[in-house]
């Protein structure tokens, strides 16, 4: 049974031409979908379309959270598709990190749910995590000390946050806003991300599909990013100078007019 799961929803302001399509945007580890609603949400629905976000279960205001190392990819996957389900129209799907993992994991079934496009921002790649954690332990092995402190539930700085996700300063207080909303992340959820639960390429349908990631990104390299393009030959859009956060980072609004131009060259 699916937990009772929050979704932000942003419609078109009236006199606004509502777009056809509507977007779904799932967030990475750690955090809910109070990351979109920052920004991208109302950013796009001024745009005309219907953006949705989703607190996977064990996340932000979203049912779970006495359980959240019970869930896995796998319910994260059920999750978006429930969501999507209710929605007017499939959804394009926009998924971060995590999210973006996810979101492969959702074109498993692309056969029964035909997803009109997927976008990937800084996501897992399909091979999974170990590449990318094996990078940041030997780049900054500092910094992978104290993320791996922060997973086993203990307290760490803000200025932790800043280092993982942002490529230029931080207002303090916005940069506290955003720790108080962090929150533990799945450990089986980890480990399919991992090990066991990697996407089955064979198994999919892609559609149109957008791979981007950023430049100064310590979590998922942009080598790794260009790697999740390779697999589904597709370039990969690369922003310089941007970290990990890209829908939270002070370029934000880069990212949301690339994703705007391609959805409009999709004619959806």
């Amino acid at each position: 049974m699916t937990p009772k799961l929050e979704i932000i929803t942003r419609l078109p302001p009236a006199g606004v031409a509502r777009k056809p399509v509507p977007l779904l945007f799932v967030h990475g580890a750690f955090i809910g979908a109070w990351c979109w609603d920052e920004y991208f949400l109302a950013w796009f629905a001024a745009r005309g379309y219907v953006a949705q976000a989703v607190s996977l279960r064990g996340h932000g205001q979203s049912e779970g959270h006495d359980h959240l190392d019970w869930w896995s990819i796998g319910d994260y996957v059920r999750d978006v598709r429930f969501v999507a389900a209710g929605m007017e129209r499939p959804p394009v799907l926009i998924g971060h990190s995590m999210g973006g993992f996810v979101v492969q994991k959702c074109l498993e079934y692309a056969k029964d749910e035909p997803w009109p496009a997927a976008a990937l921002l800084a996501a897992v790649p399909p091979h999974g995590l170990a590449a990318s954690t094996m990078h940041l332990a030997l780049a900054r092995p500092d910094l992978f000390g104290e993320i791996n402190r922060y997973m086993a539930g203990h307290a760490a700085h803000p200025d932790l946050l800043a280092d993982v996700l942002f490529a230029h300063p931080m207002d303090e207080a916005r940069l506290e806003r955003y720790y108080g909303l962090m929150q533990g992340e799945s450990s089986r959820a980890l480990w399919d991300m991992s090990l066991f639960d990697l996407p089955r390429l064979y198994a999919m349908r892609v559609p149109p599909l957008l791979v981007m990631g950023a430049e100064a990104d310590r979590l998922i390299p942009a080598a790794q990013v260009r790697a999740t393009a390779g697999a589904y030959g597709v370039p990969a859009h690369i922003f310089p100078d941007m970290g990990h956060g890209m829908m939270l980072e002070r370029d934000w609004l880069q990212v949301a007019e690339h994703l705007a131009a391609w959805l409009e060259s999709l004619e959806l």
